[in-house]
């Protein structure tokens, strides 16, 4: 998953992107308002952490003009502010969720994964396809009661798919979305993920669940359980 974290204060903003990096998600960041609403809008960006307070455009401007923009995906804002009127103004601006500084990162990290869950209309974090299970908390894949054995780049590739099941993703899109910005990106190394994910997944070719669209991508084709 892609996450965009807009933060000016510089070691929050490490910290931040340490954690969730070591969560397995791809991590863009910004340290003012304009750098990340131009990440916002050029990038693909699955969920965002915003401060309120931030230079040249603030959190809550950033907001308002990527909604305007038809950004749909779930935001959390960082406030320092405890005042109610600086959380309804950061809500009517298009947020969805909202932390106030200090905060403990476990918080964060959680209702980070809460967003995206809701996002993709999940009330857990684990999904079932078939005698597939992911946990999108702890990050296992369950084939048959058998836990596998996946990289970090084999799971990310795996749960967009099947966070997207029926969908046709191509090879740039699952590229964008597991690697950081500014990764020097090779999007035939989607091919060799997706084979290892069918070989670990599928060893006897039996459940085929990854399906190849020529010329336009794949599909995770198993229905939910």
């Amino acid at each position: 998953m892609r996450l965009l974290i807009v933060e000016d204060e510089a070691e929050l903003l490490q910290q931040l992107q340490r954690r969730f990096q070591n969560e397995g998600f791809g991590v863009d960041t910004a340290a003012d308002g304009e750098e990340g609403l131009y990440i916002a809008r050029e990038y693909p960006v699955n969920v965002a952490i915003v401060d309120i307070g931030l230079p040249k455009l603030s959190g809550i401007e950033l907001l308002q003009q990527l909604r305007a923009a038809g950004k749909t995906f779930p935001v959390l804002i960082l406030t320092a502010r405890g005042r109610w009127q600086d959380k309804v103004d950061g809500l009517d601006a298009g947020a969805d969720d909202y932390l106030v500084k200090p905060f403990h990162i476990e918080e964060l990290v959680a209702r980070v994964k809460a967003l995206l869950r809701r996002a993709a209309g999940l009330s857990r974090p684990e999904v079932e396809y078939g005698p597939i299970r992911l946990n999108t908390s702890t990050q296992q894949v369950i084939l048959n009661n058998t836990e596998l054995d996946l990289t970090a780049y084999e799971y990310k590739v795996l749960e967009y798919l099947m966070l997207n099941a029926g969908k046709v993703l191509s090879k740039a899109e699952l590229t964008e979305h597991i690697y950081a910005q500014d990764f020097d990106r090779d999007s035939n190394v989607i091919e060799v993920f997706v084979g290892r994910l069918r070989r670990k997944l599928d060893p006897d070719n039996v459940l085929q669940p990854i399906e190849t669209l020529r010329g336009r991508g794949y599909r995770f084709t198993l229905e939910q359980t």
